[in-house]
């Protein structure tokens, strides 16, 4: 007669490992064997043991004692792992593993692309309100949001658009607006391309335009930095 599968004791045979670490883990500058070796790591601090020993960890792969410590030393010196000391007065003087130095690799080139979209989504709002010389109405900020996530255009494009209307002393939301459904429909999508179109466009009316504008401008010098390049 079968046993009858226990369910329970399945569910709790299983272990969470990184889809990421995973994907990646060659990228990062791991072999195949190092990743086992992390992963074994894991299921032992799972299972209670934060320092299993070199012996432990080859009983369950294939390399040797001494592949195991020399692994290990290799990991902690390429900064994949790091050995922690816990003192504290409950428990003695004992030493674990940390799999955090491979976290933050794993997870840091992300972590900084968020912040750096984070950073320029917020410059944009603050660049804005700058020119305007006031804050933004909830009106104005729900137009910025939907141009960045119904339209999908980058901040550096938006922020293209405010320094266009600037240049043409038509600062507001519906000329930007126009700006920037113009540049999609002509497929710019990079400040290199705005920056080209810009400058054919001003290049054009200046050939067909030789009167004088009377009316006072402001200053827009840095503006027309942003056509000459960065």
């Amino acid at each position: 007669m079968n046993k009858k599968i226990n369910y329970q004791e399945i569910i709790q045979d299983q272990m969470t490992v990184s889809k990421k670490l995973l994907t990646t883990y060659y990228e990062l500058g791991l072999n195949e064997t190092e990743l086992i070796l992390l992963i074994q790591i894991t299921r032992f601090a799972d299972e209670g043991n934060h320092f299993p020993t070199p012996f432990e960890l080859a009983q369950s792969g294939s390399f040797s004692e001494e592949e195991a410590a020399r692994m290990l030393r290799k990991l902690v010196q390429k900064g994949f792992l790091s050995i922690e000391k816990n003192d504290s007065e409950q428990t003695p003087i004992s030493e674990s593993y940390s799999l955090e130095p491979l976290m933050e690799k794993l997870y840091e080139e992300d972590a900084a692309v968020v912040n750096r979209d984070e950073e320029n989504i917020g410059n944009i709002f603050i660049l804005f309100e700058q020119e305007f010389g006031r804050p933004l109405s909830p009106f104005e900020i729900e137009t910025i949001n939907s141009w960045l996530d119904e339209d999908g255009i980058e901040p550096s494009l938006i922020k293209a658009g405010l320094r266009e209307s600037v240049l043409m002393s038509k600062l507001n939301f519906k000329y930007i607006d126009r700006i920037l459904r113009e540049w999609k429909k002509k497929g710019i999508h990079t400040v290199q391309d705005a920056r080209k179109a810009s400058q054919q466009f001003h290049q054009g009316k200046s050939d067909n335009n030789h009167q004088t504008n009377t009316h006072p401008k402001r200053d827009t010098s840095f503006y027309y930095n942003w056509l000459e390049g960065d």
